[in-house]
């Protein structure tokens, strides 16, 4: 599925419009989705942090459509598994996906959230459902 594919896709979710989700890049290799911060994804006020629940979103969202972007189908999450290396503080936040296994059964997907600098804040993988 091609970036405009994926593009057009993602803004039919609800969610995905609320969490503001454009779809950067996407082809066979990987996609990266970049979300805006936004004030109703702080947990915790001093410093602003973002809510980890946010954050395992955007690599469940991102590892679905490296899935679907590397020729897969995937309509929900089997499973997914989620490492917080240091908080979200601020700023545009990206996350980079790429397809690990491509299943008749479940579809394997990794991916790494990044804030403005070079360190991953978060990782995660996920096994994908296809239809």
């Amino acid at each position: 599925m091609d970036r405009d594919t994926l593009a057009e896709r993602i803004v039919r979710a609800p969610f995905h419009r609320w969490l503001g989700l454009e779809v950067a890049s996407a082809d066979a290799t990987g996609v990266e989705l970049i979300m805006p911060w936004r004030e109703e994804i702080i947990s915790r006020a001093d410093p602003p942090i973002m809510h980890g629940g946010v954050v395992a979103a955007l690599i469940d969202t991102a590892g679905l459509y490296a899935v679907l972007a590397a020729g897969g189908s995937a309509i929900g999450t089997a499973y997914m598994h989620v490492d917080y290396h240091r908080p979200v503080v601020s700023g545009t936040v990206r996350v980079r996906a790429r397809a690990l296994k491509l299943g008749r059964r479940i579809s394997v997907a990794e991916a790494m959230v990044y804030g403005e600098g070079p360190e991953p804040l978060a990782s995660g993988r996920g096994g994908y459902f296809p239809p």
